[in-house]
C-alpha cells in the first residue's frame, strides 16, 4: 500500500515497463529498421494525400459545401494520424524505455487526439448527411460559421482527449493499476476509452443504416413517379462515400478498442502485447485507405487532385528550366567576355609590336 503514496513522475518509462512485467516487448534491429522504413513510405503517402484532398477542397469551388468542408477535416486528422505514427516509430523499440514520462504522454496523446479527431469528425458528417438528407438534398444549407464552429469544437474534443492521461488519469501514483499495452496509463481509463469508442461506433453505424435505408426508399418512390432519377442530384452517392470510409474506420479500429478493454479488464490469459504492432499496423492501414476511398468514390475529386499535381510538376519544371536557362545565359555571359578580352590583349599585343 505504501507504494500507491508514491508518484514517479522523475521515473523513465523502462521503471513503468518492468512494473507490468513487460521484458519480450523490445524490437529487434532488422525488424525496427524494417518498419521503420516501410512506415516511413505509408506515412510519407498519408501526408501527401491528405495534403492533396485538403487543398482540392480548398482550390475547387465545387467543393465549397458543408459535407467537403468536413471532409477536409477528416483528411486533416488523418494528416495528424500521419505525424502520430512518424513520431511513434522513431521513438519506439528499445527507445520506448529510455522516453520520459512526458514525452510518452506526448506520443499516445498525439494517437488519441487523431483517433478522436477522425471518430468526432465522423459523428459530425453523420449529423450533417442526417440535416441534408431530410430535405432530400445534396448539400445542407449549414452556414460557414456553423461548419467552422463544429470543426473548431471537433478539434477541442480531440486535443481534450488526447491530454486526459496527462492530466491526472494514469497510474503513476498507484502502480497496481497500470496496464500493459500503456504502462502508465490506468486500466480504468482503458475500459473508458474504448467502451466510449466502441458504443460511438454501434450508434455511428445504426444512424448510417437508417440514413441509408431512408435514400433508398425515397429513391424508389421517386423513380416509381417520374420512371428515372438523376443519381448525382440526389444524396446515395455521398452517403455510400461517407459508409465506405466509416466501414473501413470500424474495421481497422475495432480490434485494438477490443484488445484495449481486455487489457483493462486485466485478462490474465489474453496476450495483449502480441497482438500490438499488427494492430498498429491495421491502424496506419485506415490512414492509407481514406484518401483512395475520397478520390475512388468522388470523380471530381480525382480530377482535382489529378490537376493539382500537373501544377505542381509542371511547377517544378519551370523551375528546373528557369536555372538551365540562367545558368545557359551566365556561359554565354561568360564566354562573350573571354572573347573580348582575348581579342583586346590581342590588339594591345599588335600595337606594342608596331611601336617596337
Amino acid at each position: 500500500m505504501a507504494r500507491s503514496n508514491v508518484c514517479y513522475y522523475d521515473k523513465p518509462m523502462g521503471f513503468f515497463y518492468n512494473n507490468s512485467n513487460i521484458t519480450s516487448d523490445e524490437w529487434d534491429q532488422t525488424q525496427l529498421t524494417l518498419v521503420q522504413v516501410v512506415g516511413s513510405i505509408c506515412c510519407c503517402f498519408i501526408l501527401v494525400a491528405n495534403a492533396m484532398i485538403i487543398s482540392a477542397v480548398v482550390t475547387n469551388k465545387r467543393f465549397h459545401y458543408p459535407f467537403y468542408y468536413l471532409l477536409a477535416n477528416l483528411a486533416a486528422s488523418d494528416f495528424l494520424a500521419g505525424i502520430a505514427y512518424v513520431y511513434l516509430m522513431f521513438n519506439t523499440g528499445k527507445i520506448s524505455r529510455d522516453l520520459t514520462v512526458q514525452a510518452y504522454f506526448f506520443r499516445q496523446g498525439l494517437l488519441d487526439a487523431s483517433l478522436s479527431a477522425s471518430l468526432t469528425n465522423l459523428l459530425v458528417i453523420a449529423l450533417e448527411r442526417y440535416i441534408s438528407i431530410m430535405n432530400w438534398k445534396v448539400h445542407s444549407n449549414l452556414t460557414k460559421r456553423r461548419v467552422t464552429l463544429l470543426i473548431a469544437l471537433v478539434w477541442g474534443i480531440s486535443l481534450f482527449m488526447g491530454a486526459v492521461p496527462s492530466l491526472g488519469w494514469n497510474c503513476i501514483c498507484s502502480l497496481d493499476l497500470c496496464s500493459k499495452l500503456a504502462p502508465i496509463f490506468s486500466r480504468s481509463y482503458l475500459i473508458f476509452w474504448s467502451v466510449s469508442n466502441l458504443v460511438l461506433f454501434l450508434i455511428m453505424v445504426g444512424v448510417y443504416l437508417r440514413i441509408y435505408i431512408y435514400v433508398m426508399r425515397k429513391t424508389v418512390v421517386l423513380k416509381a413517379h417520374t420512371g428515372s432519377i438523376n443519381r448525382k442530384r440526389t444524396p446515395v452517392k455521398l452517403i455510400k462515400t461517407v459508409m465506405t470510409v466509416l466501414g473501413a474506420f470500424v474495421i481497422c479500429w475495432t480490434p485494438g478498442l477490443v484488445v484495449l478493454l481486455l487489457d483493462g479488464l486485466k485478462c490474465e490469459q489474453c496476450d495483449v502485447l502480441t497482438f500490438k504492432r499488427w494492430l498498429l499496423l491495421l491502424a496506419v492501414l485506415n490512414s492509407v485507405m481514406n484518401p483512395i476511398i475520397y478520390s475512388y468514390r468522388d470523380n471530381e475529386m480525382w480530377t482535382t487532385i489529378k490537376n493539382l499535381m500537373r501544377c505542381v510538376l509542371s511547377g517544378t519544371r519551370r523551375q528546373r528550366s528557369s536555372k538551365a536557362n540562367i545558368q545557359r545565359d551566365s556561359a554565354r555571359d561568360t564566354s562573350s567576355s573571354l572573347k573580348e578580352n582575348t581579342a583586346e590583349d590581342s590588339k594591345v599585343s599588335t600595337q606594342e609590336m608596331l611601336k617596337s
